[in-house]
């Protein structure tokens, strides 16, 4: 006979695996494409205002961001960069984790809040080092930044069922 833990387990792969096909998959719908499309330009303007507001100098058109005069480095803010595939995983396990709605809810929102501050943290550094070293760059972008915002997504699952825990959210 399975253990009540075990069950509880299995229970949470296959909701991840279903919230994660599906979210994935309506990612691929064209009425949301628009959306996603907008929140990469959207990252991008944010990008180039807090450059711009911090000394830097930076254009920006759609979701591409532009470092004028010597350097002449451009990046664009596309899928895989806009942070949607992690919120998605964040999004997925918190689906999935035995707590009340409420807190699910809670946790989505915020979920989404604190990846996307630190994907603009991404944007905003990976902008310079372009400029700088591209092949700092391309390691940073390609290895370093990506390990480190699955591991924010990860670290804000495990505080975000801490604290579920701690003030009584979990479901029996």
């Amino acid at each position: 006979m399975a253990s009540a833990a075990g069950k509880r387990s299995r229970t949470f792969i296959a909701v991840f695996v279903a919230a994660a096909l599906a979210q994935f998959g309506l990612l691929l719908a064209p009425p949301v494409r628009p959306f996603i499309d907008g929140m990469s330009g959207s990252l991008a303007s944010i990008s180039a205002s807090l450059i711009r507001a911090f000394g830097g100098a930076c254009t920006q058109v759609g979701a591409v961001l532009t470092a004028p005069g010597a350097h002449h480095f451009s990046m664009e803010v596309r899928d895989g960069c806009n942070g949607v595939n992690v919120v998605i995983l964040l999004w997925s396990a918190m689906l999935a984790w035995p707590v009340r709605w409420q807190w699910k809810l809670a946790g989505l929102g915020a979920g989404f809040v604190l990846l996307q501050l630190l994907n603009l943290l991404r944007l905003i550094s990976l902008f310079y080092l372009g400029q700088y070293s591209p092949p700092v760059f391309q390691f940073a972008h390609l290895y370093l930044w990506e390990l480190l915002i699955i591991i924010d997504a990860m670290v804000i699952f495990g505080l975000w069922i801490r604290r579920a825990a701690r003030n009584g959210w979990e479901v029996a």
